[in-house]
């Protein structure tokens, strides 16, 4: 017999992809400000994902004006690079392999 999954923690639940909202990415910016010294490379690796995040919405429309529908496929993974990444980090999470500080903010 399994757990009820709404009463388990977001260390010990299995990994689902989930919306991230914008004050979960707020939260995970004031967690990254606090820890900057603590932990550099994940400061960094989130300022990038955050940077492709901003790249892929704001390319659309030019994507869109001059045709370049090589891009479209550039955008979506832009767009989706939080999601992305906090999947991935929640699988590595799970399966012992990283230990990660931030996810209960985005759970």
């Amino acid at each position: 017999m399994s757990a009820d999954p709404r009463n388990l923690d977001a260390h010990t639940r299995p990994p689902q992809w989930h919306h991230i909202t914008l004050e979960q990415l707020h939260r995970v910016k004031d967690w990254r400000e606090a820890r900057r010294a603590e932990h550099p490379v994940e400061c960094q690796v989130w300022e990038l994902v955050l940077t492709g995040w901003l790249m892929g919405w704001m390319g659309w429309l030019p994507a869109y004006t001059f045709e370049a529908a090589w891009a479209y496929p550039l955008c979506l993974l832009g767009t989706l690079a939080p999601r992305l990444y906090v999947y991935a980090r929640a699988r590595a999470h799970a399966a012992g392999r990283l230990r990660c500080d931030w996810l209960d903010l985005v759970a």
